[in-house]
């Protein structure tokens, strides 16, 4: 029980340290190691060194260069003016009387065509802001709209979407990000209309009580101009491309490489030749190959746009990939000790009870990310530990890698959004608001696309799809 304790106070930690705003670039190692001292002194730096950052720099190895070219993606599409061409063309087709509908769907196609979700709240947040105001319905609810057209079901559910947390359980299970098609999608349509309905039930209890937008806030954006923006299909062919390019990559890619390769380091001395596993980089190698056509696209057709502003603006980019990438993957070095802990036997043990494979993931893979508030990071604490075990139980059970994909990662994005999670204090201090005022609605899109991931296990249970 001791041991359990201990490992149950290392999580604490890092979680209060995080809500906190603490770097968990610092308090990860702190915590493990902490940890590690408290269970067994003589194995802090051997652990260190030989677990903790070993699997904090196989993680930034595999993953850095998606954090990379996404950020850059995004941030060139901003820039270019690519991504305001888009919401003002949304706006009119859809209306500005629907407002939520509007920015739910803005969000949706930014993230499910590459761009980054920190990226789409600064984008997306002065368009939300004005139409808002324009239909008076309260600015309280800015953040819960965004949220759900951002963080939910294009991040993990859609099949094909490049975002991290569709990426990660490729390397797990050998699939692509295409995994699981029917179940994706129909998890995907249930978070829209139940978050969509969520959403209009709250604007119609603040009319009702004769509430508007409100007046006094901070951060209020100054009025958008919508003339001398790029054409609306120009600005799409971009994320289009990321989308047919991944699609047609994921699919060329094994017949191009075969099953692996293997090739010499070197031509000096005789080294031993090094193995690529095709199977275990598909997925990464068809985004990055996605991102750098959706990329080049938009540096050839905003070239003059871009030319003023390229350096100044990218390097922010560039800065804040690191900085996610590196939090990332000290939490997954984190991880990685936590489990070599006896403590987490018991842990692992009582998970193991659950008797359904797919529920355990979800169960283990959700309470993870809402622990460390980081979808890719509790995932891959959840999956480095136990993937093993996962794939053991569902082939025994005659469950495909597919599911297993779809159900990790929508659970990823199922607790992930707790209060010290990175994207929601980043959503609030952008919108001006605070979580007395507007995390209930965040909450709420948490719930639904918790509820979600257990709807999609049922469906393949009762169906069989995939």
């Amino acid at each position: 029980m001791i041991s359990l304790l201990i490992v149950v106070a290392a999580l604490g930690f890092l979680m209060f340290m995080a809500y906190k705003g603490h770097s968990v670039i610092l308090f990860a190692p702190i915590a493990a190691m902490g940890a590690v001292l408290l269970t067994n002194p003589g194995l802090v730096a051997p652990m260190f060194t030989g677990l903790f950052m070993t699997k904090m720099v196989g993680f930034i190895a595999n993953y850095f260069p998606v954090f990379l070219l996404g950020a850059i993606f995004g941030k060139l599409m901003e820039i270019s003016g690519f991504a305001k061409s888009i919401v003002s063309a949304v706006i009119k087709v859809v209306g500005a009387r629907n407002a939520m509908l509007t920015i739910v769907l803005v969000g949706a196609l930014l993230t499910y065509g590459g761009v980054s979700l920190f990226v789409v709240v600064f984008a997306v947040y002065p368009f939300a802001a004005e139409m808002f105001r324009q239909g008076d319905i309260p600015k309280r609810l800015i953040p819960g709209t965004i949220a759900l057209g951002a963080f939910t079901f294009t991040m993990d559910a859609i099949p094909g979407t490049p975002q991290i947390q569709n990426i990660i359980p490729t390397t797990f299970f050998g699939t692509t990000g295409y995994a699981a098609p029917v179940l994706g999608i129909f998890g995907g349509i249930i978070v829209f209309l139940a978050g969509m309905a969520y959403l209009e039930w709250q604007r119609r209890k603040a009319l009702a009580k004769g509430e508007g937008y409100g007046e006094g806030h901070t951060n209020e954006p100054t009025s958008f101009a919508t003339d001398k923006l790029p054409h609306p299909l120009l600005a799409l062919t971009p994320l289009v491309l990321v989308g047919v390019v991944n699609l047609l990559m994921t699919n060329l890619i094994p017949k191009a490489f075969g099953k692996e390769t293997i090739f010499d380091s070197t031509v000096v001395g005789k080294p031993a030749p090094i193995t690529v596993a095709t199977s275990a980089n598909v997925a990464i190698w068809a985004v990055l190959a996605a991102l750098l056509v959706g990329i080049l696209f938009v540096v050839v057709t905003a070239f003059k746009t871009l030319r003023e502003h390229f350096t100044e603006e990218v390097k922010p980019a560039i800065a804040g990939s690191l900085l996610a990438t590196m939090n990332t993957a000290s939490e997954y070095g984190f991880g990685a000790v936590i489990a070599a802990l006896a403590g987490f036997k018991i842990v692992a043990d009582g998970l193991t009870a659950i008797p359904d494979p797919l529920v355990r993931e979800a169960v283990t893979v959700t309470s993870l990310a809402g622990i460390t508030g980081s979808a890719s990071g509790g995932m891959s604490i959840a999956l480095g530990a136990m993937a093993q075990s996962f794939i053991d139980a569902a082939n025994a059970t005659g469950i495909p890698m597919e599911v297993l994909h779809r159900v990790a990662s929508m659970a990823s994005g199922g607790m992930d959004t707790l209060p010290h999670n990175g994207a929601v204090i980043t959503l609030l201090a952008v919108t001006g608001l605070t979580h007395k005022t507007s995390y209930k609605d965040i909450f709420a899109m948490t719930i639904i696309k918790t509820l979600a991931v257990f709807v999609i296990i049922g469906l393949y249970y009762a169906t069989g799809l995939v």
